[in-house]
């Protein structure tokens, strides 16, 4: 397959990171770049380039210096649009696109914005309301992907014999299983303590649900396994579960890992879904206690475990993803926000870290998810819950990108003025296919 030649003044680690991402994984295009005028020259194929000034009369994207720098800087950020789209770092007449799309998808897919200073919420996690998407309204748009579908007709346009690869859409819901029984499984002490604290708030409904349990204990609400793996069968659907496997503390209160109930379940689960691990908020800013989960699921589970959710969707940009990465997770499925619909690094498609603190591509691959159950609490009705998944459904879908989204076996056992359930079935019956 002939290759796309670009033409720059330099090729640096930020240049080829970005390239790659946007032409090879999302496009399709395979690439080639060089900085030899004479090699441009020669090229017969489909060509472009990437400097401050065009060479002759090609296609031309006028660069920004983001990409040759090193380290971080103060970033002007002017909002323009591209028809119908966002856009920013503006290029100037001479450049085909009106804007630097390789710049400004760097920025926004490395997380620069959190690498600079910020206060973060009460988790120590960058809050939504801080990014750029949240304040120019297009945090529900998977941008990247789109503009780069622009670039894609453009280049056609241009070079109608250009080859590519076309993606093909992908669907992934994951179940995030930070306690797999509300009530059962707990243990005496934990038990009579949840009792004694349903009795002093007057919690009369959840005590008499606490007692039914304790007799039955497959009337647990949060004990969902079954169905949603019946509901994964019937559509069908490549469903991941994350369990949680960690000590008791403070914001991880899931049952003991030690309970042999719950490593059987884990396992019966694991004969049909992919099964890894949900790391726990004590974990997440814990390396060794990070290792020291993995290798207990890995025990029980009999093979490696390679994939990662992170409690509270608890990620520190770059520390989180270099833990990750030496704990030796190819894959993470944390980045996204907990409240708010839409895509935290604007992009569906998966992409591998960049640590602009090391100028270096890490060992791991994120998959940004597009929406979380909780986001979801925010409306009022089942009608307007599906309209706002269907608007990033269609984004999505009009780019071949991954619908990832997350559900929690909690809220879909345990949520009291909605049958969850019944949403999650709906959702995968609309936008599987």
């Amino acid at each position: 397959m002939e290759q796309l030649l670009i033409y720059t003044h330099k090729v640096s680690p930020r240049l080829t990171y970005i390239t790659r991402q946007v032409f090879t994984r999302i496009l399709g295009i395979d690439i080639r770049l060089s900085t030899t005028v004479e090699d441009f020259i020669a090229h017969k194929g489909p060509k472009l380039t990437y400097s401050r000034q065009p060479l002759q009369n090609e296609f031309f994207i006028r660069s920004q210096e983001l990409l040759f720098e090193q380290g971080l800087g103060e970033v002007e950020i002017q909002m323009g649009t591209w028809d119908d789209l966002p856009c920013f770092f503006k290029a100037g007449e001479r450049s085909t696109l009106p804007f630097d799309i390789l710049a400004a998808s760097f920025y926004l897919i490395s997380r620069y914005e959190e690498y600079l200073p910020h206060v973060k919420d009460k988790h120590g996690r960058f809050p939504p309301r801080e990014s750029l998407a949240y304040q120019e309204n297009f945090l529900h748009l998977p941008l990247i992907d789109l503009w780069a579908y622009k670039l894609r007709d453009a280049l056609l346009e241009r070079f109608p014999q250009m080859h590519y690869r076309e993606r093909a859409y992908r669907f992934r819901p994951i179940i995030d299983v930070t306690t797999s029984h509300c009530f059962a499984r707990r243990g005496l002490a934990r038990s009579i303590g949840g009792m004694m604290y349903d009795l002093s708030k007057f919690r009369i409904r959840r005590l008499f649900q606490r007692i039914r349990v304790w007799f039955n204990p497959s009337a647990d609400p949060y004990d969902n396994f079954d169905q949603l793996i019946a509901l994964h069968k019937k559509y069908p659907v490549k469903a991941m579960f994350f369990f949680q496997f960690a000590a008791y503390s403070t914001y991880d209160k899931n049952v003991s890992p030690n309970n042999n109930k719950f490593r059987h379940l884990i396992k019966s689960v694991a004969d049909y879904s992919i099964v890894s691990l949900a790391i726990s908020y004590t974990a997440s800013r814990d390396a060794v206690v990070m290792r020291k989960e993995k290798t207990r699921l890995s025990e029980v589970l009999n093979r490696p475990v390679k994939y990662s959710r992170i409690r509270y969707n608890r990620v520190l940009v770059p520390h989180t993803y270099r833990d990750l990465a030496e704990a030796e997770f190819a894959e993470d499925y944390t980045m996204g926000y907990t409240h708010l619909i839409g895509f935290r690094a604007s992009t569906s498609i998966a992409f591998p870290f960049y640590d602009i603190s090391l100028e270096s591509q890490q060992p791991i691959r994120i998959f940004p998810f597009a929406f979380q159950d909780y986001a979801l609490l925010r409306y009022p009705s089942r009608e307007e819950m599906m309209e706002a998944i269907g608007g990033v459904y269609q984004s999505v879908k009009k780019v071949n990108g991954d619908m990832t989204f997350i559900f929690s076996n909690e809220l879909l056992g345990g949520h009291e003025t909605e049958n969850w359930l019944e949403l999650y079935e709906s959702i995968l019956r609309t936008y599987y296919a």
